[in-house]
């Protein structure tokens, strides 16, 4: 007796036109093969379910099967059915097929702000989601309320107080998917409410930079020192900014931590002005050789935005991060994300159960103790290699910053490429209108090159170091 879905067949869109239902079938399905809008591989509906989808005789079907396997076109063999064939798709009439060799990857991948995506703790982030899914109510599936899950708010509101120092009350928290994200929907309510700059350092993410022009803002870089970035400039900048963005726990790409003087200074100048501090504490989790640096916002929740985010702790695939907003922000930021939860809902429970299991602090733990032999490594083959270059910005995080001689940062990227190993400077960080003096350094992410390819990633830095 057949199993009850074996007439069932895939969906595949065809509309056989002109004379002849056989031959117009053919013709349709191979220009699908022809196109590539049927992939090599793809397993064709059975002929009775395609002809009973198509309204048109079994056989009809058959036959046009049999003619494009005669051709090439498909292949057909017991127990496997019909499949289009591997084969060069031939480009449609009128087209000029251009050859477009793939390059292969590099070797080694030294670029900043990646984690090592092979330590993502899968089976127990498998475990979680099982006991998360089997103990959520029925309306957890449904549209949600648009700053994300009770659940996950509350565990991160209870964790960022107790790892980070944050003041949170899970009515102030809002999921958001990525970082990115969340900036773009502070930079649309920053905009309504008539902000027009905002202050960011000298060396940053120009992605983020570019989120705020996007939505009508302007940036103005802060300089910045030995001390981090100096937030006295903020009275100086014209026209005056509305909000400030920084990295204070551990800047990107510098590696300072904002000095305990500046950090008091620049929530001083949001009281007194009425603006914003936006902390992006993307890898405040990884510290190493201090005590960690709090969060900012334990300084005034009522103008501290923190942001955070599971791409560096976890993977950035998940698309999950979260803001701690000052309560007057809360309606603003909700109404700007929408009428309904935006975010994966089976994700966010996951996370939430991950946190409230204490699964989240054991995989961050073994991370922190992973990366830091990685750094410890990469240092140590510095000194061997590069004994006379300085190597900064090692207490926390995921990446380095090591000095070059002046005027040699260009050859030395190149040179990477040219082994194969991806590595940054530290100018593609720098904001245009920076006045901060410039420096030629690389900035050296050593979280995400799994642990085999290591002493690899650190043979081909020393190779092209000058």
């Amino acid at each position: 007796m057949p199993k009850p879905w074996a007439t069932l067949g895939v969906d595949l869109h065809l509309e056989p036109s002109g004379p002849g239902l056989r031959r117009s079938l053919t013709a349709a399905l191979r220009e699908a093969v022809r196109s590539a809008r049927l992939a090599p591989g793809t397993r064709l509906p059975s002929s009775r379910s395609l002809a009973a989808d198509l309204g048109i005789a079994r056989n009809t079907v058959a036959e046009a099967y049999a003619e494009l396997v005669a051709e090439g076109w498909l292949t057909a063999r017991q127990g496997s059915g019909t499949r289009v064939a591997d084969r060069t798709v031939t480009p449609p009439t009128g087209t000029t097929a251009t050859p477009h060799p793939e390059r292969p990857g590099p070797a080694y991948d030294l670029i900043p702000g990646t984690p090592d995506l092979a330590a993502f703790p899968r089976t127990e982030w498998l475990r979680a989601a099982r006991r998360a899914f089997l103990t959520a109510p029925n309306q957890a599936l449904g549209y949600g309320d648009p700053r994300g899950r009770p659940e996950l708010r509350t565990a991160l509101a209870g964790y960022l107080a107790r790892a980070r120092g944050v003041r949170a009350d899970p009515e102030c928290v809002v999921v958001c998917a990525g970082f990115v994200h969340g900036l773009q929907l502070l930079a649309r309510v920053l905009r309504a409410r008539g902000v027009e700059t905002v202050a960011v350092e000298s060396y940053g993410l120009p992605p983020h930079w570019k989120q705020l022009t996007a939505a009508g803002l302007t940036t103005e870089p802060l300089m910045f020192d030995e001390l981090g970035t100096n937030p006295g400039e903020l009275t100086s900048v014209n026209p005056r900014p509305g909000a400030v963005l920084l990295t204070p726990a551990h800047q990107f790409p510098m590696g300072v931590p904002l000095h305990r003087d500046r950090r008091g200074t620049v929530v001083d100048w949001a009281r007194r002005t009425g603006g914003l501090v936006l902390e992006d504490d993307y890898d405040g989790e990884f510290r190493y050789d201090r005590q960690p640096v709090g969060a900012l916002q334990g300084l005034d929740p009522d103008k501290v935005v923190y942001l955070g985010t599971a791409s560096k702790s976890l993977a950035p695939a998940l698309r999950l991060a979260w803001m701690v907003l000052p309560p007057a922000l809360v309606k603003e930021v909700t109404a700007a994300k929408g009428g309904s939860d935006t975010c994966g809902v089976l994700d966010q429970l996951t996370l939430a159960e991950f946190l409230t299991s204490g699964a989240y602090d054991r995989h961050v733990r073994a991370a922190r103790l992973r990366y830091r032999r990685r750094r410890d490594a990469l240092v140590r083959a510095l000194s061997t290699h590069a004994p006379h270059l300085h190597v900064t910005g090692i207490a926390a995080g995921l990446h380095v910053l090591l000095r070059l001689p002046p005027g040699t940062e260009r050859s030395v990227v190149q040179a990477a490429t040219w082994q194969g190993l991806a590595l940054h400077g530290v100018n593609s960080f720098r904001h245009e209108r920076s006045t901060t003096a410039p420096l030629d350094a690389l900035v050296v992410g050593y979280g995400t090159p799994p642990d085999h390819a290591w002493a690899g990633a650190l043979e081909a830095l020393g190779r092209v170091l000058p």
